[in-house]
């Protein structure tokens, strides 16, 4: 599937079962994938793809999930290589 993320300019930046929580609740979680992509249209893009799409199915189910996207900004605008957001 690293193919996929790829195609569409993207990059894994983990993709592990080994997760600790150092602070707050436990994660209800088995595995953790961590995406760079280089625009929000890239990555839905790859979540659309069809070659995608028996990954993404079988992801969904099998598992309880969740797909989330964030962007590199600094909600507070205090550190100074995030775009203030």
């Amino acid at each position: 599937m690293h193919e996929i993320v790829e195609k569409h300019g993207g990059r894994y930046l983990s993709r592990s079962g080994n997760i600790t929580t150092i602070e707050g609740q436990e994660l209800d979680s088995t595995l953790l994938a961590i995406l760079k992509s280089p625009s929000r249209q890239a990555l839905e893009a790859f979540a659309s793809d069809s070659d995608y799409a028996s990954y993404g199915s079988a992801r969904q189910a099998g598992s309880i999930r969740n797909f989330h996207a964030i962007d590199d900004t600094d909600i507070a605008g205090t550190i100074p290589y995030l775009t203030a957001g």
